[in-house]
């Protein structure tokens, strides 16, 4: 499928106004949250060879933006997604994407995002003693560095 059978095919999921196509084999999406797992579960069903590349997210100060990125032989598929940092959720595309839980346990360990339904909610790259609240990704967290001992170092 081409470039412009994909983008045919999105704008009868969403929008037309939702479908960029801003470089050859590159097309975005933007999407609510509650429309997310919808438009996944299409993109899955009805385009070709459809895998997740990696879940990323932007700290915007209010909000955060999740770009989900996908890919097949002949190119990605960037889906947008924004919710607000006072209430960061985002529902879980595992259902359809079962590959998508690592990327999404990233999500809630390093931007404090909650994603509803995800299978396995375990921390998974924070160490175990982890302060509770703190998100390394997001642009208000401060990091006080611990001071530094030296083994056999002054007494």
């Amino acid at each position: 499928m081409n470039d412009e059978q994909k983008i045919e095919k999105l704008k009868t999921f969403v929008s037309p106004e939702a479908v960029a196509h801003p470089a050859p084999h590159r097309i975005f999406v933007t999407v609510a949250p509650s429309g997310l797992v919808t438009l996944v579960e299409r993109m899955k069903a009805e385009l070709d060879n459809w895998y997740v590349i990696t879940i990323s997210g932007v700290d915007k100060g209010e909000s955060y933006e999740i770009l989900y990125h996908f890919g097949d032989t002949t190119g990605s598929i960037t889906v947008r997604t924004q919710i607000p940092k006072a209430d960061p959720r985002l529902p879980s595309i595992c259902g359809p994407i079962p590959g998508a839980v690592l990327y999404e346990r990233e999500l809630q360990d390093m931007f404090g995002i909650a994603v509803d339904n995800l299978p396995d909610p375990r921390p998974m790259l924070m160490p175990d003693d982890w302060p509770a609240g703190n998100f390394p990704l997001r642009k208000d967290w401060k990091f006080d560095r611990p001071a530094e001992v030296i083994p056999g170092g002054e007494k």
